[in-house]
């Protein structure tokens, strides 16, 4: 459930008007439900109500350090993938000791900070890994905390770019020799092995490939036990889906209840990283209609959006809904929805049933509140997005808009280069 529905023929966020809130801050802005956060999280925490995990949330779903700071406030940890996403964790108060460290490129400043911060433990996805973790921390005369990343070998069903859990991905250590990566990592003098860490992809709507998964890391953590290692953590990863279109994603409870039925003899503390469940239906990106265009064999409606701002459907040939801000009844025709950048691979929607809306009108992509901002960037030296928090009657802006001063930010013209302009 989300807290987005027209009311009196316009979208609302909460009791917040949407176009109200694109007339305040311009288009494109990402709108995010307060409400929509807590309840999911809530949901979420609540259908674990046997193991009682510590919840990580998957930081790069939404780093906005609001929504961050939300989650922490409901007593939520983090799950992160480099030193600036550890940065966001830390400022949004997030205790180092509820931080989980996963990816599978770390560099040695990025170690060298996060055993500053004193965070839970590394994941770690590789033997080289495990050795830079420990020269880390024996240049600082502490003992790391480590997992290690096991990639289990299991079809998630899901998109190939979001799949992480099988031979071919990028992702962890075979299983098939996991139990001799726990041997090396317990043999390091500046490593302390804690943990077995896995996870199988993004955007799961079935259950069973998890289940399939945790029953072969169940059995590598009975044989590195039996080694005399000692393990506390299981970190089972996030990755379950929402409903985007037609989707039928297993809920927080099903889900919760096939994953501590299989976990019931596991002595230890579950961590979870939940990420697209607890933010993708809680934002929209609203966008303004600039121009319509008829080429005589397709019908376009051209947003001031693009594929910069929202990568997903460019990315993966993802399915957003698009939704007039203001309601109408008006005849619907088949259209494609594209945005300004100078690629024909800047699109929405191709072909989708939607009114032909005049210029100015406001439109909203639904559940663009997981890898929307946190995937956007400047292509086409286009200003990111505003991004705005809801809280029932109230809004905030929780980021500006960029400037064009920002988007030359840090940027350099040599002296060699001489400039005829009078405005530089």
């Amino acid at each position: 459930m989300n807290y987005f529905g027209y009311k009196n023929g316009e979208l609302y966020c909460e009791n917040v008007s949407v176009r109200a809130i694109t007339e305040k801050t311009g288009t494109p802005v990402y709108i995010y439900s307060a409400k929509t956060l807590k309840r999911h999280y809530n949901v979420f925490k609540n259908a674990f109500v046997r193991t009682k995990p510590l919840i990580c949330y998957s930081v790069k779903a939404n780093s906005n350090t609001a929504i961050v700071a939300l989650f922490s406030s409901l007593g939520a940890g983090a799950d992160i993938v480099s030193g600036g996403e550890l940065f966001r964790a830390v400022r949004a108060g997030i205790d180092g000791k509820k931080i989980v460290y996963s990816g599978v490129g770390k560099t040695l400043e990025e170690i060298i900070y996060a055993l500053t911060e004193d965070i839970l433990m590394f994941n770690a996805e590789s033997i080289e890994e495990l050795d830079a973790i420990d020269e880390a921390a024996g240049l600082m005369g502490v003992k790391a905390p480590v997992s290690i990343r096991v990639n289990p070998d299991i079809n998630p069903h899901t998109h190939p770019y979001i799949s992480t859990g099988m031979k071919k991905n990028k992702f962890g250590i075979d299983i098939r020799y996991a139990r001799e990566a726990y041997t090396i990592a317990r043999s390091k003098h500046h490593l302390q092995v804690i943990g077995v860490d896995m996870h199988i992809g993004s955007q799961l709507t079935e259950v069973s490939p998890v289940i399939d998964a945790l029953k072969r890391v169940q059995g590598l953590i009975k044989e590195i036990r039996k080694d005399g290692i000692d393990i506390r953590y299981m970190d089972i990863g996030g990755g379950l889906g929402i409903t985007y279109k037609d989707e039928r994603a297993a809920s927080p409870d099903n889900y919760a209840g096939a994953i501590e039925k299989t976990l019931k003899d596991f002595d230890g503390r579950l961590i979870l990283e939940p990420g697209r469940v607890l933010v993708g239906n809680a934002g929209i990106l609203a966008a303004k209609v600039l121009y319509r265009k008829d080429n005589g064999m397709k019908k376009f409606m051209i947003v001031d959006a693009g594929m910069n701002d929202l990568i997903r459907p460019s990315f993966y040939d993802a399915y957003h809904e698009i939704l007039p801000v203001d309601e109408t009844r008006s005849k619907l025709f088949k259209q494609d929805v594209v945005g300004p950048i100078c690629e024909s691979g800047d699109f929405f929607a191709h072909d989708r049933n939607l009114p032909l809306l005049e210029r100015g009108r406001a439109v909203a992509l639904m559940s663009a509140g997981a890898y929307g901002f946190s995937m956007s960037s400047n292509y086409n030296s286009r200003r990111r997005a505003a991004e705005v928090l809801v809280d029932d009657k109230e809004y905030y802006l929780i980021r500006t808009r960029e400037t064009n001063n920002d988007l030359i930010k840090g940027e350099r013209i040599p002296s060699f280069i001489k400039i005829r302009s009078n405005h530089v």
